[in-house]
């Protein structure tokens, strides 16, 4: 059996469960959120205790039933807490501010560059050199912060470009100059 399939997830107060037609909808302080079960995955409430069970021992049953369980305790934590990434800015000139909705990134192109986050994403500003992607679905949240990070990627030698907070840019050795 599924090691990860197998834990219990355990509802914190405040968050709600309901099971229609195979679809899975989770309700917490900070939204809503919905997503399909496969036929062959099913979800039993008891309490404040939500169990993920597959019907058969099938392999595709067996990848699916870890999959929706860390899914559903995603949606879980998403609706309770929330989920955020922090991105750094790095190098000369290079910045971003907030204008509405958007954001403008100057990052050493002839231009600048206007992003504008889908519904249920947020992208706030603190600094001019960090930005904070949050929102209630971890899919859409990391979606988010990889397209923003793939404007400028991080370039080894230098380590310009936008980065996550915790990401290690491995460094390469430049050109030495030439010896006589």
């Amino acid at each position: 059996m599924s090691r990860i399939g197998k834990k219990p997830i355990i509802l914190p107060k405040g968050v709600s469960v309901s099971i229609q037609n195979d679809v899975i909808q989770v309700k917490g302080a900070k939204g809503t959120l919905q997503r399909a079960l496969p036929k062959s995955i099913s979800v039993s409430i008891d309490g404040d205790v939500l169990t993920v069970e597959r019907k058969t021992d099938a392999r595709t049953d067996r990848a699916l039933h870890g999959l929706m369980r860390s899914l559903i305790a995603n949606m879980v934590t998403g609706v309770s807490e929330g989920f955020s990434k922090t991105l750094d800015i790095v190098g000369v000139g290079y910045k971003a501010e907030k204008k509405g909705d958007a954001i403008v990134l100057s990052l050493g192109y002839s231009h600048p560059i206007e992003f504008v986050p889908p519904s249920g994403v947020t992208v706030e500003v603190p600094k001019s050199t960090q930005i904070v992607v949050s929102g209630i679905d971890k899919e859409a949240v990391g979606q988010v912060s990889a397209i923003i990070r793939g404007f400028r990627k991080p370039e080894p030698y230098k380590g310009k470009g936008i980065k996550y907070l915790d990401e290690v840019i491995l460094r390469k050795a430049g050109k030495t100059g030439k010896s006589k």
